[in-house]
């Protein structure tokens, strides 16, 4: 998949697209249907995505918590893995949301990308102060020659799949949930970084990786799948949270314990899938009630796993 920063100048033979237009935070369900509709509507054209980086609502509203299901790498490759051929990545700044809804069809979408056929959900809104609905997306791409196909959401006996729904099923602590709407378990991705080493010394190293921009779940701990920068996979165990028994502080962390694996891992690119909550962060007496709770995760997990 080729992945284009800016709309402009864009290349002859990465023009001419069908293009599936949205946020895609987390490419669940409801999104891959989406990229399905598209390849249906011209088949003989290529498959792409445009999406904007970062989304909208971390530059609206700054100082919210973190709430992204898939960071730029992470979606990209789920978009990939869908059979997207482009991907426009496009910058969201405060310039380009003063951008009017008939400027992005116009100078974006048709002049900028040459669209050959648009698809969306029904409820995708765009321009500045969201001021283009689908109705008006549906005119002005006529007008201009390209195709328009409105996709109805996702849904089940809960309701629409969205990334909402996502969201909160994994601040709850539910992520098969979260595995059912997205078509696969939910990850984080990031570097391997030093940590304080402790889990060393009671008999469970750890594999440290930062949350950043990622949402936060439900502090706790979690069977969990590791994939290694090699491409290996392999079972384990891992907490969320802030270890209020040994250093409770602002900030979370993820903290990955890999079944029967002992390799150097710093500063590699690791990913970590959530497969079932085990248990609730606590505060143990001390560090030998920690150690034999983390004895009984890592069995529980184990358990888990071997199903």
């Amino acid at each position: 998949m080729r992945i284009f920063k800016d709309w402009r100048d864009i290349p002859p033979d990465a023009r001419g697209a069908t293009v599936a237009l949205g946020n895609f935070d987390g490419v669940h369900l409801g999104h891959a249907s989406v990229i399905r509709a598209a390849h249906a509507a011209r088949p003989d054209a290529p498959l792409a995505v445009l999406t904007f980086e970062p989304h909208p609502r971390e530059v609206f509203r700054p100082d919210d918590p973190p709430f992204r299901l898939t960071l730029s790498a992470e979606r990209a490759d789920a978009l990939a893995a869908l059979g997207v051929d482009i991907l426009y990545e496009l910058p969201f700044n405060h310039e380009f949301s003063l951008m009017s809804a008939d400027d992005f069809v116009d100078l974006v979408l048709n002049r900028g990308l040459g669209a050959r056929h648009l698809v969306s959900g029904q409820d995708f809104a765009f321009g500045h102060r969201r001021g283009g609905s689908t109705g008006f997306l549906a005119g002005r791409a006529e007008a201009l020659g390209m195709g328009l196909t409105l996709v109805p959401p996702v849904t089940d006996g809960q309701g629409p799949v969205s990334s909402t729904r996502i969201r909160r099923a994994l601040q709850d602590g539910y992520p098969e949930r979260a595995t059912a709407d997205l078509g696969r378990p939910w990850a984080i991705r990031g570097i391997v970084s030093h940590g304080d080493k402790r889990g060393r010394t009671i008999g469970f190293p750890t594999a440290n990786v930062p949350l950043g921009r990622h949402l936060e779940p439900a502090r706790g701990v979690y069977a969990v799948t590791i994939r290694l920068a090699d491409g290996s996979v392999h079972d384990g165990v891992a907490n969320i949270g802030r270890r209020p028994t040994v250093n409770e502080g602002p900030e979370s962390r993820l903290e990955v314990n890999i079944f029967d694996f002992s390799g150097d891992i710093y500063g590699t690119d690791i990913t970590v899938a959530l497969n079932a909550y085990i248990r609730a962060e606590i505060k143990f007496s001390g560090l030998d009630a920690l150690k034999a709770q983390i004895a009984a995760d890592a069995a529980e997990a184990r358990r888990l796993h071997s199903r």
